[in-house]
C-alpha cells in the first residue's frame, strides 16, 4: 500500500533522520550485495555520511530533498546538482546523487515521490536528462532506475566488494 509522502527541500533540522535512513538504506543494500556486517557498522563512517548531508544543504549548487509521511515522519533523502564526471555535460544533464528510503518505507511510494521531484527539477531547469551511478551489485536499486526508465550508459568506477558502479543516464526528451 502506497502512503501519502510529501517531498520538501532538506534542512538542517533534517540532517539526524537523513543521516539515519542513508546509513540503513546503505546496510540494507549493501548487506543484500554480499558486503560484511562489520564494514557497515563502521561510526566513523556515519559520520562521513553525516558531514556529507551537511556539505549537501549548505551547498549553492547542490539540493537536498527529503519526503516525509502525512504524520511528517522523514522516510527519504535525495541529493542532486551538477554532474561530477568531465564527459557529461553540465549544460545538459544534472546529477542524482543519492537517493535513499528508509528500509522499513520500502514500496510505499517514497521512492517514486524522490525520483518523481528530481525529473520535475531537471525539466525545469530546462535539462534535457539525468544521470546517476548505481551500485552494480544492488539489484533493488538498479530495477527502481530501469522501470523509471534510466539506461546504463558504459560508464564505471570501482566500487565496495569487487561491484562496480554504473552510470545510468535518463533522457527526459
Amino acid at each position: 500500500m502506497k502512503d501519502s509522502i510529501r517531498v520538501r527541500v532538506a534542512s538542517t533540522e533534517d540532517v539526524e533522520a537523513m543521516t539515519d535512513i542513508h546509513t540503513r538504506a546503505r546496510s540494507a543494500y549493501y548487506a543484500a550485495g554480499g558486503m560484511a556486517a562489520e564494514v557497515l557498522a563502521d561510526p566513523v563512517a556515519r559520520g562521513k555520511r553525516r558531514k556529507g548531508w551537511v556539505r549537501v544543504i549548505a551547498s549553492p549548487d547542490m539540493t537536498a530533498l527529503c519526503a516525509e509521511t502525512s504524520e511528517g515522519r522523514v522516510v527519504g533523502a535525495l541529493a542532486m546538482g551538477p554532474p561530477k564526471d568531465a564527459d557529461v555535460d553540465a549544460a545538459v544533464y544534472r546529477q542524482l546523487f543519492q537517493i535513499h528510503v528508509h528500509p522499513d518505507a520500502w514500496g510505499r511510494g517514497a521512492g517514486d515521490a524522490l525520483h518523481s521531484a528530481f525529473t520535475d527539477w531537471i525539466a525545469v531547469g530546462g535539462f534535457a536528462g539525468g544521470v546517476l551511478e548505481a551500485w552494480e551489485a544492488n539489484a533493488r536499486a538498479r530495477s527502481f532506475y530501469i522501470k523509471h526508465g534510466w539506461c546504463v550508459d558504459g560508464g564505471r568506477r570501482p566500487g565496495p566488494g569487487g561491484a562496480d558502479y554504473v552510470r545510468m543516464r535518463l533522457r527526459l526528451s
